[in-house]
């Protein structure tokens, strides 16, 4: 694959359809407006998802959530909640909502190559009576993210099958590139050694997953 840049672009609906087919049926027909027991069953077996939002200004952001198998609730067919567990505290996600409610979700199942998406409108909660109920080890979430359901949809499992990404072949060896530590430490120019920062990651990183 090159790196040539783009000679011209496309900017209009019209010019964009005329470049693929028309969708087909099941393509066109498959989003639903509430979840049904398909997707409620999807959504147990998941134990990671990215989560998409934008700012008021329409800045982008993608983020990922994982935890054990069923960590994303489902209160009701047009609901779900996802707990923030402890992270790097930038908040990326929480702030986006805040300003702009509209949310994407892809949830992954491994071994599947079809992957269920959500479209919706979310809001941050922090009410220790919905909060107590995703506690892991007595630590609650500092808040939840409670999504409205919009659309839902199983997505075409095609990229999944190039990727071939629950194939044992494609698991690349960590050693090929740096460690994160040495990562941050060329970006940031801190004063800390690679060896230093690697460590004090591992040590955080097992401590500090509630």
């Amino acid at each position: 694959m090159g790196d040539t840049l783009p000679a011209s672009t496309i900017d209009s609906q019209t010019a964009l359809r005329g470049l693929y087919k028309m969708p087909g049926e099941v393509a066109s027909k498959k989003v639903l407006s509430q979840l049904d027991e398909h997707c409620r069953q999807f959504i147990k077996l998941s134990p990671f998802l990215c989560i998409s939002t934008a700012g008021a200004d329409g800045s982008a952001d993608v983020s990922p959530r994982g935890d054990a198998p069923g960590f994303v609730g489902v209160p009701d067919d047009g609901t779900v909640v996802i707990p923030d567990r402890v992270g790097n505290n930038r908040l990326d996600t929480l702030a986006n909502i805040v300003e702009n409610p509209n949310v994407g979700l892809i949830f992954f199942v491994p071994g599947f190559n079809d992957i269920l998406r959500i479209n919706g409108q979310g809001k941050i909660v922090d009410d220790p009576a919905l909060l107590v109920q995703y506690a892991v080890d007595g630590k609650l979430p500092a808040t939840a993210v409670v999504i409205t359901v919009v659309e839902a949809f199983l997505h075409c499992p095609k990229a999944i099958m190039r990727a071939k990404l629950w194939s044992g072949e494609a698991l690349t060896p960590r050693d090929v590139m740096p460690t994160a530590g040495q990562i941050y430490k060329d970006q940031i120019a801190l004063t800390e050694s690679a060896e230093d920062l690697e460590a004090g990651f591992v040590a955080k990183r097992a401590q500090g997953l509630y």
